[in-house]
């Protein structure tokens, strides 16, 4: 699992411009939730790990907090610095969360990660996430999934098989999550003994694509971008012959998220 995440994190780098044009937004409530439960005012220091493109970067930075982004990708890293240009509040540093130390004693009052907290050494992230925030600070993290309605468009049954085909079947057991058992990591956040009050707020929404679009989308993630191009011709031609045969020439893709909000434990021993 571990030369998997190390194989995989780095992918994203590739595609940095065609990242931030593809992937979805995050719903603007769930900002709102966030600076809710977190209990964060304008103009306080947020951490993020793993900024990507700046996807959450963007909306938080609108609402005044002062942001130290961290980014592995070097062209991720310098997406998002352009992405942010009219926002002097915000910093980004090309670097591993698990490698990066503040200059000076670092007190944040919010560390989150946006689809990047699981790219992250577990037997680094909630120790140092503690260590780095303030007293009664707070970690948040949620990650955009693949959600199945009930309802929900029928293609990616119909694209199963293609991806057996070519040796990308899905993990066994893999459940079809609905927006509603869509997995969460309380347990886990739990269980580090280092954060408490956990929260958990539910998202989801839709969207529609045509071929190139959904196939520009595929392109970001991180199996499809190591995978060998005859698969992914395959694939995608499969894709493209789908979408061909309705007359809107467009799917649905439902997406979920679990915003997960923490507050730092106190009188812990910490790491």
């Amino acid at each position: 699992m571990a030369g998997d995440r190390d194989l995989y994190k780095v992918t994203f780098n590739s595609v940095a411009q065609r990242y931030h044009q593809a992937r979805p937004d995050y719903p603007a409530a769930l900002y709102d939730q966030l600076v809710e439960l977190a209990g964060l005012l304008p103009g306080e220091k947020l951490l993020e790990v793993g900024c990507g493109t700046g996807k959450a970067t963007i909306p938080l930075a609108s609402r005044g907090f002062t942001l130290t982004c961290l980014e592995l990708g070097p062209d991720l890293a310098a997406e998002t610095r352009r992405n942010v240009r009219g926002y002097p509040a915000v910093t980004v540093i090309q670097g591993s969360f698990e490698a990066w130390e503040p200059p000076a004693p670092a007190s944040f009052d919010l560390i989150f990660a946006a689809t990047s907290w699981h790219w992250i050494d577990p037997e680094v992230r909630y120790q140092k996430a503690w260590r780095l925030l303030r007293p009664g600070g707070h970690l948040a993290i949620w990650s955009a999934w693949h959600v199945f309605p009930i309802g929900g468009d029928p293609i990616f049954a119909r694209l199963q098989p293609v991806y057996d085909e070519i040796g990308e079947a899905l993990p066994a057991g893999f459940g079809y999550p609905t927006p509603d058992t869509l997995a969460d990591e309380a347990s886990e956040i739990a269980a580090s003994g280092l954060f408490t009050d956990i929260t958990l707020r539910r998202f989801d929404w839709e969207l529609t694509y045509n071929a190139a679009e959904y196939i520009a989308l595929l392109d970001t993630f991180s199996n499809h971008i190591a995978m060998e191009p005859a698969k992914r011709d395959r694939l995608y031609g499969a894709v493209r012959a789908e979408l061909a045969a309705r007359p809107d020439g467009q799917l649905r893709r439902h997406w979920g998220t679990v915003l997960h909000v923490a507050r730092r434990a106190e009188n812990v021993a910490g790491p």
